[in-house]
């Protein structure tokens, strides 16, 4: 592929996306391992692949009716594709802050790869957005994505063993609190809306 036709898709995304989510044991010490930013992690990555689920979530309420109407379901996929990376950078955050209680190393550029690399199957399980009867198997994913986290604490976070459970179910439950949040300013943001939707029919 030469320089002016690039690919529409990095393959170095494509290969970290399957790579991080078909064999996380091999993928996350290439990831302790290598040099990154977190402006880096956020554009190149995270941005590119939390976009999925409000896209395809957009896309299936105009193909199945848009239960808020078109300009609130695009305030809704607005909204919670900017929290949803908000949400992943305050967990960045929250992980590196409870290292030291959890025997492991400090270092916020490894917490974010954590925090980011760990959402990978949740963001592309975003695509069931597509048929809105399907979306609730993404929790599914978000499952897996809680297993990729846990394996990911010993390569990245230098964790020890009798420490990993405690670590990701307490960085879990941070997580989840986010998630809860952001769904209530996603649909706060689309209750008016909903309301003027309501009156209209």
């Amino acid at each position: 592929m030469s320089a002016q036709n690039p690919p529409a898709i990095d393959p170095k995304l494509v290969d970290r996306v399957k790579g991080i989510i078909l064999q996380p044991k091999l993928e996350w010490p290439v990831i302790a391992a290598e040099p990154a930013t977190v402006k880096g992690l956020f554009t190149r990555y995270a941005m590119i692949l939390a976009a999925i689920g409000p896209v395809c979530g957009f896309i299936g309420a105009a193909l199945f009716g848009f239960n808020t109407g078109i300009v609130g379901s695009l305030v809704v996929a607005i909204v919670s594709y900017v929290l949803s990376l908000v949400v992943v950078y305050v967990l960045g955050i929250v992980i590196d802050a409870l290292a030291s209680s959890f025997g492991s190393e400090k270092n916020m550029l490894q917490s974010m790869k954590l925090a980011v690399y760990a959402y990978t199957p949740a963001w592309v399980a975003g695509v069931l957005g597509l048929v809105p009867m399907l979306a609730g198997l993404a929790l599914l994913a978000a499952i897996y994505g809680i297993y990729l986290m846990y394996l990911g604490f010993g390569p990245l976070k230098k964790t020890p063993e009798d420490k990993l459970v405690t670590y990701t179910i307490v960085t879990v439950l941070v997580a989840f609190a986010l998630q809860v949040v952001v769904g209530l300013f996603a649909w706060a943001a689309a209750l008016p809306f909903v309301v003027a939707s309501a009156m209209v029919s």
